[in-house]
C-alpha cells in the first residue's frame, strides 16, 4: 500500500485528490495539510508514515518549495511530487533543486495523477509521468545562459560520465525505463541500475528526475531531441 500525503490550501482540491486516490486499491491518503508549515509538522513529526506527498506551490505560511526542502531533508523522506502549471516556471528548477522527484499539472487527469504517485514511489521506473517530461523541456528554454554555460557544474559532472553513461542518461531523459534502457543498449535490467546508480553518484543528485535536469543543464539533451 502507498500511503499518500495531500498538500493543498484549498479543500475542494483536496476532496477531489482524496476521492481518486482512495478509489485504487493499492494507495491511500493518509494525511492532508492546508499549507506548508502543516504538512512538515505532521510529515516530519510523529504523524502517519507518508510514502509520496503531492504538494502545491502557492500556499499561505509557508511555500510548497520550502516545504518541500524541509521534508526532503530528513532521512527516509516520502518523494514529492510538486503540482505546478506551465506558467510557473520560475519554480520549476527552484523545485527539483529542493528535493521534488516529480511534477504533476493541476490540470492532469486523474490517471495520469496515480501514475505519477506510483512512479515516483517505484524510484527506479521512468522518470515521471508525461507532465514532468513536458515541463523540464519547457524549462529548459527558459534557463537563464549561465546555466548552460561550459564551464557550470552540471557540465563538469557530465563530463566525469563514461560514454555507456552519458548513453544510459540520454535514454532516461527520453522517460525509458530500467528495463526499456536495457533492451535498447542489448544489457541486463540490473546493469543499467548500476548505471542509474553510478549517475546519481556522480553527478551528486538524488534520483533521476534531478539527474535529467543536470543533462539538459549540460546540454547534453535538447528539448524535443
Amino acid at each position: 500500500m502507498i500511503d499518500v500525503a495531500l498538500v493543498d490550501d484549498q479543500q475542494l482540491v483536496r476532496a477531489g485528490f482524496r476521492m481518486v486516490i482512495d478509489s485504487q486499491d493499492d494507495l491511500r491518503v493518509v494525511l492532508e495539510a492546508g499549507d506548508g508549515v502543516q504538512a512538515v509538522r505532521q510529515i516530519t513529526g510523529h504523524g502517519p508514515h507518508v510514502d509520496v506527498v503531492l504538494m502545491d506551490v502557492r500556499m499561505p505560511a509557508m511555500d510548497g518549495l520550502t516545504a518541500t526542502a524541509q521534508i526532503t531533508a530528513q532521512a527516509d523522506a516520502p518523494k514529492v511530487v510538486v503540482l505546478t502549471t506551465f506558467d510557473l516556471d520560475e519554480y520549476v528548477l527552484d523545485a527539483i533543486r529542493a528535493g521534488a522527484s516529480g511534477f504533476l499539472l493541476k490540470d492532469a487527469p486523474p490517471e495520469e495523477m496515480l501514475a505519477a504517485i506510483r512512479t515516483v514511489h517505484r524510484g527506479d521506473a521512468v522518470i515521471a509521468p508525461s507532465s514532468t517530461r513536458r515541463l523540464l523541456e519547457h524549462l529548459v528554454q527558459v534557463l537563464p545562459a549561465a546555466e548552460n554555460g561550459a564551464d557550470d557544474p552540471a557540465r563538469r559532472a557530465i563530463d566525469d560520465l563514461t560514454d555507456r553513461e552519458r548513453e544510459v542518461l540520454v535514454l532516461m531523459a527520453r522517460g525509458r525505463s530500467n528495463t526499456e534502457i536495457g533492451g535498447d543498449l542489448f544489457v541486463a535490467e540490473a546493469t543499467v541500475k548500476t548505471h542509474v546508480g553510478r549517475i546519481l553518484a556522480k553527478l551528486g543528485v538524488r534520483d533521476r528526475v534531478q539527474a535529467v535536469v543536470a543533462a539538459y543543464e549540460a546540454g547534453l539533451v535538447r528539448p524535443g531531441s
